[in-house]
């Protein structure tokens, strides 16, 4: 990428596009295209089509999507196959329709199968069934990565796609509802430490492993594999280290200072039992991630104390 080249980001007011964003400005990129979902809806093929005929992007991050945790991914299930596959079906074909030079897609490490083999491997992809609570949201980003190779194969276009593992960071989703465990964790106990409160309730038996990898690891890894990755099949973004569920929640308490007690809820459920990348393909490019699981946590509670 040329710093004056075109670039759009799709979802860039979320919490990925957004950290995207914000690392291509600092690498002194700064000629964006950028819409919101009000303005441009990316579930209705002629407004995408008018889009793109119109502006012409050179590159395209696709980091637009319909996300949730557990409970939204297995209460909205026809919502998460269905708007899923119309944004990226659409933003997919209008880029090769208009020549865009190189488009990235944003997956998730749900594509995986629920029992897979750990740390997970980017050849694990279909050789399992799928974790039921998101199953229609997984079919949709592996749908995805298959669209990016089909139009590879057929067409030529350099379509890449890259799958992080959980993410958290700047203009992360709070809702208790719908929110995924980490930020859902950190609202819990900034709520429990400003109330008084003597106990925090985790989902779960606490036993799941899970990864985190901050939102600006991630874009800088975004930014370096559209400089320097131009190959079907998909990449692992993570950082190779997990963690329990309940070691989290005892993590978050210490950085928020909550005196109270962890009680877990057996009757929630847990989801997959470990979800951790194998990083060594993205290592082996020559990224690997620099924020520390700490350190992250410790900036976002910074920045979100105040405003639960």
């Amino acid at each position: 990428m040329n710093k004056s080249d075109k670039i759009y980001i799709a979802g860039h007011r979320g919490m990925v596009g957004s950290a995207i964003l914000r690392e291509l400005e600092k690498q002194g990129y700064y000629n964006f295209v950028l819409r919101t979902s009000a303005e441009l809806d990316l579930r209705y093929s002629n407004v995408v089509a008018h889009f793109f005929e119109q502006e012409k992007p050179d590159y395209v991050f696709l980091a637009a999507a319909k996300v949730g945790g557990i409970i939204a991914n297995n209460t909205y299930r026809a919502d998460f196959i269905y708007e899923n596959l119309m944004i990226q079906n659409n933003v997919i074909h209008q880029s090769y329709l208009n020549g865009v030079n190189k488009l990235m897609f944003l997956g998730s490490s749900c594509i995986y199968p629920k029992l897979a083999p750990q740390p997970l491997k980017e050849e694990y992809l279909l050789t399992g069934e799928l974790e039921p609570t998101n199953e229609p949201y997984a079919i949709a980003k592996i749908a995805g990565i298959k669209m990016c190779d089909a139009y590879r194969s057929q067409y030529g276009c350099n379509f890449i796609s890259v799958m992080p593992t959980n993410l958290y960071g700047p203009n992360d989703n709070y809702d208790l509802n719908n929110s995924h465990v980490l930020p859902a964790m950190i609202r819990k106990f900034v709520t429990a430490k400003r109330e008084g409160y003597d106990q925090v309730v985790i989902w779960g038996s606490g036993t799941p492993l899970r990864e985190f990898l901050h939102a600006d690891d991630l874009a800088n890894a975004c930014v370096f594999l559209m400089e320097n990755y131009n190959e079907a099949g998909l990449v692992n973004i993570g950082v190779g280290e997990d963690i329990s569920i309940y070691n989290l929640a005892l993590l978050i308490k210490e950085i928020v200072g909550f005196e109270g007690e962890i009680v877990l809820d057996s009757s929630k459920p847990d989801g997959t039992p470990r979800k951790l990348m194998d990083v060594s393909k993205i290592n082996g490019i020559g990224w690997q991630a620099k924020i520390s699981l700490r350190e992250g946590i410790e900036r976002v509670y910074q920045q979100v104390k105040s405003k639960f």
